[in-house]
């Protein structure tokens, strides 16, 4: 059996726009990802790691262990042996009680790729492969998120653009979720049943082909 680690926010997690409820496991991207590469005759395991919050490498002044770099080493010894871990954080980054850019996200996504290759894993096992994957850009915040992210929609400009630049720098895989979704107009972060539904289809491939190669050291 494949393992792959999810490692990722609320966006993965599965918050119902406009709640505090949860999608199920089979509507989920991750879970959607899952159940497709069985069907397709993979024999993989997807773990989900997905903190509600989470920043890259920032802390949030109201909750601590928001950032994604607080134990992640450890998470990737835990889980170990990996086949792929995906990133997919960013988004937390432009939360209103912070300045940064879509470049600081960028590059708080390349210290937690650096943090993964270099993980104290066992002897022997495998360095995963790393897929990058952009989060639909911040829409318009509305109902519970329109203060927490106000201003975001403007912050993230170009966020899919500097992480690609990354993900091309560190020779990691790359995947633009932009491109197929978008943040739900309910509260204009969070995902809907269609949303996760179109994602995990569309990772199917795109982890079927990765799960073949070689790990990057």
């Amino acid at each position: 059996m494949k393992q792959i680690l999810v490692y990722s926010d609320s966006l993965s997690w599965g918050i119902i726009p406009g709640s505090r409820q949860r999608h199920p496991f089979d509507v989920r991207w991750p879970g959607r990802l899952e159940n497709g590469l069985k069907a397709a005759g993979d024999d993989v395991r997807v773990i989900e790691d997905c903190l509600n919050g989470r920043r890259t490498v920032f802390n949030d002044p109201y909750k601590p262990g928001r950032s994604g770099l607080e134990g992640l080493a450890q998470r990737i010894e835990v889980n170990s042996p990996l086949a792929l871990v995906i990133l997919m954080l960013g988004n937390n980054d432009f939360q209103s009680m912070h300045p940064h850019s879509a470049w600081h996200a960028a590059q708080g996504n390349a210290a937690l790729v650096h943090a993964i290759r270099t993980a104290p894993i066992e002897p022997g096992m495998p360095v995963p492969p790393i897929l990058l994957v952009a989060p639909p850009q911040i829409g318009m915040p509305a109902g519970t998120m329109a203060e927490k992210f106000n201003g975001g929609d403007v912050k993230c400009t170009g966020f899919p653009k500097a992480l690609g630049k990354v993900a091309k720098e560190l020779e990691c895989p790359f995947f633009d979720a932009s491109n197929i979704i978008h943040a739900s107009a309910v509260d204009g972060v969070h995902l809907d049943a269609h949303s996760h539904e179109t994602l995990g289809d569309a990772l199917v491939p795109v982890v079927a082909a990765l799960l073949g190669e070689p790990a990057t050291p």
